[in-house]
């Protein structure tokens, strides 16, 4: 059994599950594990350009922006690590445990939503990949360095859990040194303007607008957090799991943003990997090479759930059908290639489609992660029936469970009012200046409603 398991655990072996409850025999890991890939995975450019929003979007000064980014990922990483914690438990990605609330055949549309959400942050971290090294080596095209950063990340989603996790463990250690050697070198090498406090400054919309950033960039994990996490021990301890997820993925998404924030204040042109270049000097090829990889690893991140989902969405019309590791690697090269060209093609208006695409996710998965949490926390208490999850019929949840969708669709009819993007501002977010608070509402909304229209319903079962 026991060199069974170090098989399994072997990151340089093809993981064969895709979908299927882990067995017993094949858990392995400790929560640590957990902190290095989070950590380890947020230390990339995508990042640091989020953080950078603050100032280029929002128009921050430095001490508004890093207590916005702070509140947001402090807030937002809540959620994230409450949603690691299930994997240990049940041992199925996240969107497979999602039919427990929604049915069988209503936790599509969540499901479909969630890979539209994979698309976009792949698209987006290829694009940036392309421009890291094309501006560090002219010679290399931002298309080339687009389709080198999608092989490396299909390579590592073809192994598998085992082999992103041994990636982002060597990960934490470099980009986190490559990360502070950044630091001393803007701040004590290179130098920061002599008015750099004073530049920009505070307003409540774009304060909002900042932390609803970083929140969302922690929420964002919730639906596939705890697919790094499903195969551990059953029996492990749930507040370790939450704790190193929770620190792994705020500390590593923090200090990047952080660093973003500087950049954007000091460039003139808001051109951030260009800034970055020009602010590290030699230590500049190191920095984007480094934050290049840090990219491909969370790319791996993405395709390899991004693909889970598509299969899950799969398994729902074929019940019978049990995807193994062929079928992941195979979905995985055709996903990858729609992203180069999505990449390719729509990497000329990166900032603007990236700012209107999170602000978007940010509404539809803001109710989705209330009634999974209630759900899982406050009704069911962490105990589902998890061979009803692979039943056409959803088993004793059924093809659809209508106080789900109703939460849902509510959660996001609330928000309406309350969004501020570039496409469409709601009356009380106009009133507000600007300020979006949608996610707030929502959460506030969904929560209570869910947990009172279901708790006369929810009846425990044994997990399997």
């Amino acid at each position: 059994m026991t060199n069974h398991t170090n098989s399994i655990a072997s990151a340089s072996s093809v993981e064969l599950s895709t979908i299927q409850p882990i067995p017993h025999a094949a858990r392995h890991g400790k929560p640590r594990d957990l902190f290095t890939i989070w950590f380890g995975s947020n230390i990339m450019l995508l990042t640091v350009i989020t953080g950078a929003l603050a100032v280029s979007v929002f128009h921050l000064s430095f001490l508004w922006a890093t207590l916005a980014v702070l509140i947001g990922n402090l807030a937002g990483g809540l959620f994230m690590a409450l949603h690691s914690a299930q994997g240990p438990q049940l041992g199925v990605p996240q969107m497979v445990q999602t039919r427990g609330q929604f049915g069988s055949y209503g936790s599509v549309l969540v499901v479909a939503l969630v890979v539209i959400m994979y698309i976009g942050f792949l698209a987006s971290n290829l694009v940036l990949g392309g421009q890291a090294l094309h501006a560090i080596n002219r010679s290399i095209s931002a298309n080339s360095g687009i389709i080198a950063s999608a092989v490396l990340s299909l390579i590592a989603t073809a192994f598998g859990y085992n082999l992103i996790h041994a990636y982002t463990r060597v990960m934490s250690w470099i980009s986190g040194i490559v990360l502070a050697l950044t630091f001393g070198w803007i701040i004590f090498i290179h130098g920061l303007p002599a008015d750099f406090i004073n530049r920009n400054g505070f307003n409540i919309g774009g304060f909002l607008g900042a932390i609803s950033i970083a929140a969302l960039w922690q929420l964002a994990y919730a639906p596939y957090v705890s697919d790094y996490s499903r195969y551990m021990p059953k029996d492990i301890s749930e507040k370790s799991v939450f704790w190193y997820s929770y620190f792994g993925c705020v500390l590593g998404s923090f200090f990047p943003m952080i660093l973003g924030i500087i950049v954007a204040i000091c460039v003139v042109d808001g051109d951030i990997i260009a800034g970055i270049v020009h602010m590290t000097g030699s230590l500049a090829f190191v920095v984007i090479v480094v934050f290049a990889l840090g990219i491909a690893a969370t790319n791996a991140m993405n395709l390899y759930c991004g693909v889970l989902c598509t299969l899950t969405l799969g398994q729902t019309f074929f019940p019978k059908w049990s995807p193994l590791s062929g079928a992941r690697i195979f979905t995985a090269i055709v996903t990858i290639l729609i992203e180069i060209a999505l990449a390719i093609y729509g990497q000329d208006n990166f900032l603007v489609n990236y700012t209107n695409f999170i602000l978007m996710l940010l509404y539809v998965l803001v109710p989705w992660t209330a009634i999974n949490l209630v759900d899982y926390y406050l009704l069911a208490h962490g105990s589902y029936d998890v061979a009803s999850f692979f039943r056409r019929d959803g088993g004793i949840y059924g093809y659809y469970n209508l106080r789900a969708i109703f939460c849902y669709l509510l959660g996001i009819a609330v928000e309406v009012p309350f969004m501020s993007t570039a496409i469409y501002t709601g009356p009380a977010a106009t009133a507000l200046g600007g300020a979006d608070i949608s996610w707030i509402v929502g959460l506030a909304v969904v929560s209570p409603i869910y947990y009172l229209i279901s708790r006369t319903q929810s009846v425990a079962q044994p997990s399997v």
